[in-house]
Protein backbone atom coordinates (compact mmCIF):
# COMPACT_ATOMS: atom_id res chain seq x y z
CA UNK A 1 0.00 0.00 0.00
CA UNK A 2 1.51 3.61 -0.69
CA UNK A 3 1.62 6.18 1.44
CA UNK A 4 -1.73 8.25 2.32
CA UNK A 5 -2.08 11.19 0.66
CA UNK A 6 -3.89 13.25 3.45
CA UNK A 7 -2.56 13.38 7.02
CA UNK A 8 -4.34 14.13 10.42
CA UNK A 9 -2.44 14.90 13.26
CA UNK A 10 -3.71 15.16 16.94
CA UNK A 11 -2.09 16.11 20.00
CA UNK A 12 -3.22 13.26 22.61
CA UNK A 13 -2.61 12.20 26.15
CA UNK A 14 -5.14 8.21 25.97
CA UNK A 15 -4.77 8.49 29.84
CA UNK A 16 -6.03 5.57 29.00
CA UNK A 17 -7.42 5.38 25.58
CA UNK A 18 -10.85 4.68 25.70
CA UNK A 19 -14.24 4.74 22.85
CA UNK A 20 -14.34 8.39 22.61
CA UNK A 21 -10.59 8.41 21.50
CA UNK A 22 -11.65 6.12 18.80
CA UNK A 23 -14.63 7.98 17.55
CA UNK A 24 -12.40 10.90 17.45
CA UNK A 25 -10.44 8.99 14.99
CA UNK A 26 -13.12 7.77 12.92
CA UNK A 27 -14.98 10.81 12.89
CA UNK A 28 -11.77 12.75 11.18
CA UNK A 29 -11.33 9.69 8.84
CA UNK A 30 -15.09 10.19 7.81
CA UNK A 31 -14.12 13.71 7.02
CA UNK A 32 -10.68 13.31 5.30
CA UNK A 33 -11.74 10.11 3.59
CA UNK A 34 -10.78 6.23 4.74
CA UNK A 35 -7.08 5.95 3.64
CA UNK A 36 -6.15 8.96 5.68
CA UNK A 37 -3.77 8.06 8.00
CA UNK A 38 -3.57 9.73 11.84
CA UNK A 39 -0.51 10.76 13.53
CA UNK A 40 -0.56 11.27 17.09
CA UNK A 41 1.51 12.90 19.15
CA UNK A 42 1.04 11.76 22.60
CA UNK A 43 2.46 12.74 26.07
CA UNK A 44 4.56 10.09 27.50
CA UNK A 45 4.72 8.83 31.42
CA UNK A 46 3.87 12.09 32.72
CA UNK A 47 0.73 14.19 31.93
CA UNK A 48 -0.47 17.71 31.46
CA UNK A 49 -2.78 17.94 34.25
CA UNK A 50 0.36 17.13 36.51
CA UNK A 51 0.48 13.60 37.37
CA UNK A 52 2.01 10.36 35.98
CA UNK A 53 -0.02 8.28 33.54
CA UNK A 54 -2.11 5.62 34.51
CA UNK A 55 -0.03 3.19 32.47
CA UNK A 56 3.62 3.71 30.19
CA UNK A 57 3.54 5.16 27.30
CA UNK A 58 4.61 2.49 24.68
CA UNK A 59 1.87 0.62 26.29
CA UNK A 60 -0.62 3.69 25.79
CA UNK A 61 1.39 3.90 22.61
CA UNK A 62 0.14 0.53 21.38
CA UNK A 63 -3.43 0.95 22.53
CA UNK A 64 -3.95 4.13 20.03
CA UNK A 65 -2.79 2.25 17.28
CA UNK A 66 -4.92 -0.82 18.05
CA UNK A 67 -7.80 2.33 18.37
CA UNK A 68 -6.70 3.25 14.80
CA UNK A 69 -4.26 5.52 14.08
CA UNK A 70 -1.16 4.34 12.48
CA UNK A 71 1.99 6.58 14.14
CA UNK A 72 2.55 7.70 17.43
CA UNK A 73 5.35 10.05 18.09
CA UNK A 74 6.12 11.40 21.91
CA UNK A 75 5.46 15.08 23.61
CA UNK A 76 8.89 14.94 25.50
CA UNK A 77 8.29 14.91 29.43
CA UNK A 78 8.87 18.98 29.70
CA UNK A 79 6.37 20.24 27.45
CA UNK A 80 3.62 17.67 28.84
CA UNK A 81 4.40 18.80 32.30
CA UNK A 82 3.94 22.57 30.71
CA UNK A 83 0.83 25.05 30.49
CA UNK A 84 -1.92 24.55 28.01
CA UNK A 85 -0.17 27.25 25.87
CA UNK A 86 3.04 25.30 26.14
CA UNK A 87 1.40 22.11 25.46
CA UNK A 88 -0.06 22.84 22.61
CA UNK A 89 2.63 24.56 21.01
CA UNK A 90 4.80 21.79 21.57
CA UNK A 91 2.61 19.66 19.94
CA UNK A 92 2.04 22.03 16.93
CA UNK A 93 5.75 22.12 16.15
CA UNK A 94 6.31 18.49 16.51
CA UNK A 95 3.44 17.71 13.86
CA UNK A 96 4.78 20.24 11.74
CA UNK A 97 8.30 19.61 11.85
CA UNK A 98 7.43 16.12 10.55
CA UNK A 99 6.23 17.57 7.43
CA UNK A 100 3.81 14.61 5.96
CA UNK A 101 0.42 16.26 8.10
CA UNK A 102 -1.91 18.07 6.39
CA UNK A 103 -4.65 18.67 8.92
CA UNK A 104 -4.79 18.58 12.71
CA UNK A 105 -7.64 17.44 14.06
CA UNK A 106 -9.09 17.81 18.04
CA UNK A 107 -12.07 17.10 19.58
CA UNK A 108 -13.97 20.54 21.31
CA UNK A 109 -17.89 20.91 22.66
CA UNK A 110 -18.27 23.76 20.47
CA UNK A 111 -18.03 21.78 17.12
CA UNK A 112 -17.92 24.58 15.56
CA UNK A 113 -14.13 25.47 14.04
CA UNK A 114 -15.10 29.37 13.10
CA UNK A 115 -16.51 30.04 16.52
CA UNK A 116 -13.24 28.63 18.18
CA UNK A 117 -11.27 30.63 15.46
CA UNK A 118 -13.16 34.11 16.21
CA UNK A 119 -12.08 33.50 20.30
CA UNK A 120 -8.67 32.70 19.00
CA UNK A 121 -8.29 36.00 17.45
CA UNK A 122 -10.13 37.58 20.32
CA UNK A 123 -8.31 36.39 22.84
CA UNK A 124 -5.02 37.44 21.24
CA UNK A 125 -5.90 40.81 20.64
CA UNK A 126 -4.12 43.73 22.24
CA UNK A 127 -7.56 44.18 23.78
CA UNK A 128 -7.72 40.76 25.46
CA UNK A 129 -3.63 41.38 26.26
CA UNK A 130 -4.38 44.43 28.36
CA UNK A 131 -7.54 43.24 30.02
CA UNK A 132 -5.52 39.85 31.32
CA UNK A 133 -2.83 41.99 32.99
CA UNK A 134 -5.57 44.31 34.75
CA UNK A 135 -6.95 41.25 35.77
CA UNK A 136 -3.24 39.06 36.90
CA UNK A 137 -2.70 42.68 38.81
CA UNK A 138 -5.63 41.95 41.06
CA UNK A 139 -4.72 38.52 41.78
CA UNK A 140 -6.81 36.10 39.80
CA UNK A 141 -5.24 32.85 38.54
CA UNK A 142 -4.36 32.92 35.04
CA UNK A 143 -7.83 30.98 34.05
CA UNK A 144 -10.08 33.19 35.48
CA UNK A 145 -8.05 36.50 34.14
CA UNK A 146 -8.37 34.80 30.83
CA UNK A 147 -11.99 34.31 31.05
CA UNK A 148 -12.08 38.42 32.30
CA UNK A 149 -10.68 39.32 29.34
CA UNK A 150 -12.10 36.93 26.83
CA UNK A 151 -15.22 38.41 28.26
CA UNK A 152 -14.68 42.20 27.67
CA UNK A 153 -13.76 41.42 24.05
CA UNK A 154 -16.35 38.86 23.21
CA UNK A 155 -19.20 39.31 25.26
CA UNK A 156 -21.98 36.53 25.69
CA UNK A 157 -19.58 34.93 22.59
CA UNK A 158 -16.70 34.38 25.42
CA UNK A 159 -19.06 31.16 27.25
CA UNK A 160 -16.90 29.29 24.68
CA UNK A 161 -13.64 29.04 26.67
CA UNK A 162 -15.42 27.77 29.69
CA UNK A 163 -15.57 24.09 28.16
CA UNK A 164 -11.92 22.79 28.70
CA UNK A 165 -11.73 20.98 25.47
CA UNK A 166 -12.83 24.49 23.61
CA UNK A 167 -9.83 26.22 25.35
CA UNK A 168 -7.17 23.58 24.23
CA UNK A 169 -8.45 23.44 20.72
CA UNK A 170 -8.15 27.26 20.78
CA UNK A 171 -4.53 26.89 22.04
CA UNK A 172 -3.96 24.65 19.11
CA UNK A 173 -5.12 27.52 17.45
CA UNK A 174 -3.26 30.08 18.39
CA UNK A 175 0.10 27.87 18.10
CA UNK A 176 -0.59 27.39 14.48
CA UNK A 177 -0.57 31.28 14.24
CA UNK A 178 2.54 31.49 16.13
CA UNK A 179 4.71 28.91 14.14
CA UNK A 180 3.19 29.55 11.08
CA UNK A 181 2.13 26.45 10.64
CA UNK A 182 1.26 25.28 7.42
CA UNK A 183 -1.50 22.21 9.44
CA UNK A 184 -5.26 23.01 8.54
CA UNK A 185 -6.98 22.44 11.55
CA UNK A 186 -10.72 20.68 12.13
CA UNK A 187 -12.64 19.75 15.28
CA UNK A 188 -14.72 17.11 16.19
CA UNK A 189 -17.39 17.97 18.36
CA UNK A 190 -17.06 15.81 21.74
CA UNK A 191 -20.49 14.37 23.18
CA UNK A 192 -21.24 14.15 26.54
CA UNK A 193 -21.95 11.62 28.83
CA UNK A 194 -25.95 11.17 27.95
CA UNK A 195 -24.60 9.50 24.66
CA UNK A 196 -21.86 7.08 26.22
CA UNK A 197 -23.04 4.41 23.41
CA UNK A 198 -20.88 6.96 21.14
CA UNK A 199 -17.90 7.86 22.72
CA UNK A 200 -18.16 6.25 26.60
CA UNK A 201 -17.03 7.77 29.59
CA UNK A 202 -14.45 10.14 30.20
CA UNK A 203 -10.59 9.76 31.02
CA UNK A 204 -10.56 10.30 34.35
CA UNK A 205 -13.62 8.46 35.65
CA UNK A 206 -12.05 5.10 33.62
CA UNK A 207 -8.54 6.53 36.05
CA UNK A 208 -10.50 6.37 38.89
CA UNK A 209 -12.02 2.95 38.25
CA UNK A 210 -8.78 1.49 37.19
CA UNK A 211 -7.22 2.98 40.69
CA UNK A 212 -10.60 1.45 42.30
CA UNK A 213 -9.21 -1.69 40.91
CA UNK A 214 -12.35 -2.18 38.83
CA UNK A 215 -12.17 -2.76 34.52
CA UNK A 216 -13.79 -0.43 32.55
CA UNK A 217 -13.93 -2.45 29.75
CA UNK A 218 -17.28 -1.86 28.52
CA UNK A 219 -16.22 1.72 27.50
CA UNK A 220 -12.75 0.94 25.67
CA UNK A 221 -12.39 -1.30 22.26
CA UNK A 222 -11.87 -4.69 22.88
CA UNK A 223 -8.69 -4.75 21.35
CA UNK A 224 -7.09 -2.08 23.78
CA UNK A 225 -8.80 -3.71 26.73
CA UNK A 226 -6.51 -7.05 26.06
CA UNK A 227 -3.41 -4.11 26.48
CA UNK A 228 -4.31 -2.68 29.80
CA UNK A 229 -5.09 -6.77 31.08
CA UNK A 230 -1.79 -7.11 29.81
CA UNK A 231 -0.37 -4.46 31.98
CA UNK A 232 -2.24 -4.73 35.07
CA UNK A 233 -1.37 -8.86 35.23
CA UNK A 234 2.00 -7.60 34.60
CA UNK A 235 2.17 -5.49 37.63
CA UNK A 236 3.12 -2.34 35.55
CA UNK A 237 -0.07 -0.36 36.23
CA UNK A 238 -2.37 1.31 37.54
CA UNK A 239 -0.20 4.03 38.18
CA UNK A 240 -0.57 7.38 39.78
CA UNK A 241 1.19 9.94 42.09
CA UNK A 242 -0.15 8.30 45.11
CA UNK A 243 1.69 5.26 43.79
CA UNK A 244 5.09 7.28 44.47
CA UNK A 245 4.52 9.62 47.03
CA UNK A 246 7.03 9.50 49.49
CA UNK A 247 9.84 9.31 46.81
CA UNK A 248 8.35 12.55 45.38
CA UNK A 249 8.46 14.11 49.17
CA UNK A 250 11.75 13.32 49.70
CA UNK A 251 12.73 14.78 46.37
CA UNK A 252 10.51 17.93 46.89
CA UNK A 253 12.12 17.90 50.73
CA UNK A 254 15.52 18.53 48.89
CA UNK A 255 14.76 21.63 46.73
CA UNK A 256 16.40 24.29 47.93
CA UNK A 257 15.06 26.96 45.19
CA UNK A 258 11.86 26.29 43.88
CA UNK A 259 12.00 29.75 41.82
CA UNK A 260 13.80 27.43 38.46
CA UNK A 261 10.74 25.62 37.62
CA UNK A 262 8.42 26.57 35.55
CA UNK A 263 5.38 28.22 36.68
CA UNK A 264 6.44 29.43 39.60
CA UNK A 265 6.24 33.01 39.95
CA UNK A 266 5.38 35.77 42.60
CA UNK A 267 6.33 34.22 45.84
CA UNK A 268 5.04 30.78 45.18
CA UNK A 269 8.83 29.75 45.54
CA UNK A 270 8.63 30.94 49.31
CA UNK A 271 5.64 29.02 50.02
CA UNK A 272 6.89 26.02 48.45
CA UNK A 273 10.14 26.07 50.21
CA UNK A 274 8.10 25.79 53.50
CA UNK A 275 5.69 23.69 53.26
CA UNK A 276 7.45 20.89 51.03
CA UNK A 277 9.93 20.77 53.82
CA UNK A 278 7.31 20.48 56.78
CA UNK A 279 3.84 18.61 55.09
CA UNK A 280 3.48 15.20 55.17
CA UNK A 281 1.41 14.33 52.19
CA UNK A 282 1.39 15.64 48.45
CA UNK A 283 -1.94 16.98 49.18
CA UNK A 284 -1.42 18.75 52.11
CA UNK A 285 1.18 21.28 50.60
CA UNK A 286 -0.72 21.48 47.81
CA UNK A 287 -3.78 22.46 49.95
CA UNK A 288 -1.15 25.09 52.16
CA UNK A 289 0.75 26.60 48.56
CA UNK A 290 -3.18 27.01 46.63
CA UNK A 291 -4.26 30.55 46.55
CA UNK A 292 -7.16 31.57 44.11
CA UNK A 293 -4.23 32.89 41.44
CA UNK A 294 -2.93 29.33 41.17
CA UNK A 295 -5.25 26.39 39.82
CA UNK A 296 -4.31 23.64 41.20
CA UNK A 297 -3.30 21.64 37.67
CA UNK A 298 -0.41 24.01 37.67
CA UNK A 299 0.53 23.26 41.57
CA UNK A 300 0.94 19.67 40.80
CA UNK A 301 2.92 20.14 37.10
CA UNK A 302 5.10 22.98 39.85
CA UNK A 303 5.96 19.45 42.20
CA UNK A 304 6.42 17.17 39.68
CA UNK A 305 8.84 19.54 37.27
CA UNK A 306 10.74 20.01 40.91
CA UNK A 307 10.66 16.19 41.60
CA UNK A 308 12.14 15.69 37.83
CA UNK A 309 14.57 18.81 37.87
CA UNK A 310 13.04 19.87 34.98
CA UNK A 311 13.80 23.54 34.94
CA UNK A 312 12.76 26.35 32.96
CA UNK A 313 15.42 26.39 30.26
CA UNK A 314 14.25 22.77 29.18
CA UNK A 315 11.45 24.67 27.43
CA UNK A 316 13.31 27.52 26.10
CA UNK A 317 13.47 25.88 22.53
CA UNK A 318 10.71 23.86 21.00
CA UNK A 319 11.38 20.28 20.51
CA UNK A 320 14.79 19.20 19.48
CA UNK A 321 13.89 15.72 17.89
CA UNK A 322 10.67 13.43 17.11
CA UNK A 323 10.74 10.20 19.20
CA UNK A 324 8.56 7.23 17.79
CA UNK A 325 6.94 5.12 20.35
CA UNK A 326 4.35 2.84 17.77
CA UNK A 327 3.34 2.11 14.27
CA UNK A 328 1.62 0.22 12.39
CA UNK A 329 2.27 -1.00 8.56
CA UNK A 330 0.75 2.72 7.48
CA UNK A 331 2.82 4.34 10.23
CA UNK A 332 5.61 2.73 9.35
CA UNK A 333 5.62 3.78 5.51
CA UNK A 334 4.77 7.24 6.54
CA UNK A 335 7.45 7.20 8.54
CA UNK A 336 9.78 6.47 5.93
CA UNK A 337 8.17 9.35 4.10
CA UNK A 338 8.33 11.87 7.02
CA UNK A 339 12.29 11.07 7.25
CA UNK A 340 12.74 12.35 3.84
CA UNK A 341 10.76 15.85 4.62
CA UNK A 342 11.10 16.39 8.75
CA UNK A 343 12.87 19.42 9.84
CA UNK A 344 13.48 17.18 13.18
CA UNK A 345 15.69 14.19 13.63
CA UNK A 346 13.90 11.26 13.72
CA UNK A 347 14.87 8.64 16.25
CA UNK A 348 13.70 5.07 16.62
CA UNK A 349 16.72 3.61 18.20
CA UNK A 350 17.80 5.07 21.37
CA UNK A 351 21.55 5.05 21.33
CA UNK A 352 21.40 7.61 18.03
CA UNK A 353 20.39 10.68 19.94
CA UNK A 354 24.46 10.58 21.05
CA UNK A 355 25.08 11.71 17.57
CA UNK A 356 22.46 14.80 17.57
CA UNK A 357 22.60 18.33 19.54
CA UNK A 358 23.80 19.08 22.84
CA UNK A 359 20.23 20.10 23.89
CA UNK A 360 18.77 16.63 22.59
CA UNK A 361 21.17 14.83 24.44
CA UNK A 362 20.15 16.99 27.91
CA UNK A 363 16.48 16.32 26.65
CA UNK A 364 16.70 13.05 26.08
CA UNK A 365 18.69 12.35 29.08
CA UNK A 366 16.06 14.10 31.97
CA UNK A 367 13.94 11.67 29.79
CA UNK A 368 15.17 8.98 31.12
CA UNK A 369 15.52 9.94 34.54
CA UNK A 370 11.55 10.93 34.26
CA UNK A 371 11.19 7.24 33.10
CA UNK A 372 13.54 5.85 36.17
CA UNK A 373 11.45 7.61 38.34
CA UNK A 374 7.76 6.89 36.85
CA UNK A 375 8.92 2.63 36.79
CA UNK A 376 9.36 2.94 40.80
CA UNK A 377 5.30 3.32 41.08
CA UNK A 378 4.55 0.32 39.40
CA UNK A 379 2.90 -2.27 41.81
CA UNK A 380 5.64 -5.29 41.01
CA UNK A 381 8.88 -4.54 42.63
CA UNK A 382 10.18 -6.71 39.96
CA UNK A 383 9.19 -4.00 36.96
CA UNK A 384 10.82 -1.52 38.56
CA UNK A 385 14.75 -1.72 36.92
CA UNK A 386 16.10 1.09 35.68
CA UNK A 387 17.75 2.78 32.20
CA UNK A 388 14.30 1.54 30.38
CA UNK A 389 14.26 4.52 28.37
CA UNK A 390 17.42 3.95 26.25
CA UNK A 391 16.53 0.09 25.87
CA UNK A 392 13.08 0.64 24.48
CA UNK A 393 12.24 0.74 21.05
CA UNK A 394 9.15 1.23 18.95
CA UNK A 395 6.23 -0.70 19.14
CA UNK A 396 5.53 -2.34 16.02
CA UNK A 397 1.33 -3.61 15.65
CA UNK A 398 1.24 -6.01 12.49
CA UNK A 399 -2.06 -6.46 10.55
Amino acid sequence: MEVCMVTAGIISEYNPFHSGHSYHIGKTRQRLGDQCAIVCVMSGNYVQRGDLAVFNKHARAKMAILGGADLIVEMPTPYALSSAEGFAMAGVHILDSLGVCDHISFGSESGHLSELKEAAEAISSKEATEHLKEWLKKGLSYAAASQKAADAVLGSRAEILKSPNNLLGIEYLKAICRTGSSLSPMTVQRIGAAHDSDTGTSASALRKMLLSNDKPWSYMPNAVTTVCDHELTSGRGPVSMKSIEIAVLSRLREVKDFAWFPGVSEGLDHRLTRYATTEPSIGTILQKVKTKRYAMSRLRRIVLNACLGITADFTCELPPYIRVLAMNDTGRKLLGEARKKTQLPVITKPASVLRLSESSVKLFAKESEATDFYVLAYPDAGQRAGGAEWRCTPVIVNG
